[in-house]
């Protein structure tokens, strides 16, 4: 073997020892492997060119890190500013975390070239403090930057390469809390725009989740969150599950509190597209399609502006902080004419819909907007655009349909008269456009229907088939000479009798239910409340049989094998007996939550119906505005 594979195997095994004290906190170890290599400290030791002071660094090991520098010579210092495979310097490793400030400090004092240099991104140890997100060791550094601020070199330290600022980076990694400092420090970054031409309060809209403090999706988390909120401010807790509630608490109110401050130097919804030719009403189709040419201004593809990325994304609070603020924003029309509502509707965020038609006098120049496509708000409900980030929808088919020929009618009574009749540049009106869109869908829904009511007839069927050879298998069996059973003096006999017979009722008469669902035709006018109502009469009388069934079974069982002498005995039987009533609740329960929320949801509109309206009534003459 020659001496330079044995030098080879050499250094392996010493970077292997060295590595292996470091992740293990062995510092003594680390600093006497140190002093006996040629470059100490600035060793290479991983195959990304990291050295072992680097390494010490990100591992927020300050006190090896001041031992280490300690070690080096007057000469060693200029290596201070040596970088890595990625750019980053020493400091640019301290600046990931709090727990090395005073190695921070050192490295400053010994060489302060470290706190301009940047890696091959451009960023310097500010940007990763303000990236990761960590308030002390930026603090420090942002001190620091002050000694040698100056207008020429501010850039150097609040902007990077592509134009981003600390203020993007900190609201792009959701160091919220810290981006509020940073806009508040510096406010001349707020109206910055990044390489992709979005400015601080357009990035903060792209992130809906942040503001979200609650937790539907997680029923624990939920009770938790509901029971606790007062008490989870208080104090960190200890508790896994509620520090990271009180974790996402504190997240949504720094967003809130930073989106608050953002658009008080917001003025973006100023710059909207003006009321052009295609505001006036078409009542009736095109003999031809007229030319869909554009101008080389609409195609080019710059960011929206604040108002508008809240309202496609969903982040309702920016909108509802943006129109307190600036309630004339709400007429801010986007570069296809489309105004909020349009907008709103089009990408079914409802609760900014809601708060929109609530402002009175702004709704009566808002219902009858057009686009440029000649467009409707009323259209727009046939122009779904898909959420991707809500693929995990769980909801039916047949729901979904629901819930937008719901919101059809809701955004036709909103709308003004000429807007119902309007017909767009492709000759469609609103309803036509629907029913084009939603054929799909329909049939989708129809499949489902038809599917869910052939199963739950299975069911009931079976269920009938049961409680009727129950009636003629009466528990302890007849009385020979007389035929009556023998235990009809008992009063759970009774009760065996009155829940066979119900269960018998029940499971028969939601078959029929389920069977008028089966014959239904299953128009699109069905599926707004007709089929879900049937579904749900069905599948509340199938429960019900389910659950007689197993009153008549637990009766069964205490007449039969229960001894009075063993109370416990009861309860177990009791137990036992309706285990399969709650698997059979809980298997359906989603579905059944939502037919409820549709029955309730049916009721409300017919009730707003018998009800003046008083938010859309406007004057004959304000019809055509």
């Amino acid at each position: 073997m020659s001496d330079l594979t044995i030098s080879i195997n050499h250094k392996r095994t010493n970077d292997a020892e060295l590595y292996k004290a470091l992740s293990e906190g062995d510092d003594a170890k680390v600093c006497e492997i140190c002093r006996e290599l040629p470059d100490g400290p600035f060793h290479i030791l991983t195959i990304h060119s990291d050295s072992v002071l680097y390494i010490a660094s990100y591992y927020k090991r300050n006190n090896l890190v001041l031992l280490l520098i300690s070690q080096l010579s007057q000469d060693q210092y200029d290596k201070l500013t040596s970088k890595n495979e990625a750019g980053n310097t020493i400091l640019h490793a301290t600046a990931t975390n709090n727990k090395t400030v005073g190695a921070a400090a050192e490295m400053l004092r010994l060489a302060p070239s470290l706190l301009t240099m940047t890696d091959k991104l451009g960023e310097t140890a500010l940007f990763h403090a303000a990236r990761y997100g960590k308030t002390k060791i930026f603090n420090f550094l942002e001190e620091q930057v002050r000694n040698y601020l100056t207008q020429e070199n501010l850039r150097t330290f609040l902007l990077k390469d592509n134009t981003s600022t600390i203020l993007h980076v900190a609201i792009h990694s959701e160091n919220f809390e810290l981006a509020f400092k940073i806009a508040e420090t510096y406010p001349i970054l707020i109206d910055v725009r990044d390489g992709d031409g979005m400015t601080a309060l357009q990035l903060l809209a792209c992130k809906p989740s942040a503001f979200v403090s609650g937790f539907k999706d997680n029923l624990i988390k939920s009770l938790i969150y509901k029971f606790t909120h007062s008490s989870l401010e208080k104090g960190k807790s200890r508790v896994p599950i509620v520090k990271e509630i009180q974790k996402q608490m504190l997240r949504s109110k720094s967003a809130k509190k930073l989106a608050t401050l953002l658009i008080e130097s917001d003025a973006s919804w100023e710059a909207t597209e003006t009321i052009s030719n295609h505001q006036y009403n078409r009542l009736r189709p095109f003999l031809e399609n007229p030319s869909k040419e554009v101008s080389l201004e609409i195609v080019i593809n710059k960011p929206d502006s604040p108002l508008f990325l809240a309202t496609k994304l969903g982040c309702t609070d920016i909108v509802k902080k943006i129109l307190k603020a600036y309630p004339q924003a709400v007429e801010q029309i986007d570069e296809e004419g489309c105004g909020i509502l349009h907008v709103a509707i089009k990408y079914r965020r409802l609760k900014i819909f809601k708060y929109v038609i609530k402002m009175k006098h702004p709704l009566m120049r808002l219902r009858g907007k057009i686009d440029k496509q000649g467009n409707s708000i009323l259209h727009m409900v046939g122009l779904k655009v898909r959420d991707h980030k809500t693929e995990g929808d769980i909801r039916s088919p047949a729901l979904i349909l629901r819930d937008d020929l719901l919101l059809f009618e809701r955004v036709r009574k909103v709308c003004t008269k000429l807007a119902t009749l309007q017909v767009n540049n492709d000759g469609r009106t609103a309803e036509q456009l629907f029913i084009e869109n939603n054929e799909q869908l329909r049939i989708d829904a129809k499949q489902w229907m038809r599917s869910t009511a052939e199963h739950c007839t299975i069911i009931a069927v079976l269920i009938a088939t049961v409680a009727f050879a129950a009636a003629y298998t009466v528990p302890g069996g007849p009385d020979q000479e007389t035929g009556y059973p023998l235990l009809k003096s008992s009063s759970y006999f009774v009760i065996f009798a009155l829940a066979d017979a119900l269960s018998l009722a029940f499971s028969m008469t939601s078959v029929i239910t389920f069977l008028s669902i089966l014959t239904s035709s299953f128009r699109l006018s069905d599926f707004r409340n007709n089929l879900h109502n049937k579904l749900l009469l069905g599948l509340t009388l199938l429960i019900l049989s389910v659950s007689f069934m197993m009153v008549a079974f637990a009766a069964t069982l205490i007449l039969t094998i229960s001894s009075p002498h063993w109370h416990w005995t009861n309860i177990i039987l009791y137990t036992l007996s309706f285990l399969p009533v709650t698997m059979f609740m809980f298997s359906y329960v989603r579905l059944y939550t939502m037919l409820i929320r549709t029955l309730v949801a049916s009721l409300y509109n017919n009730i707003a119906l018998l009800l003046p309206t008083c938010d859309v009534t406007v004057k004959s003459t304000q019809l055509n505005h």
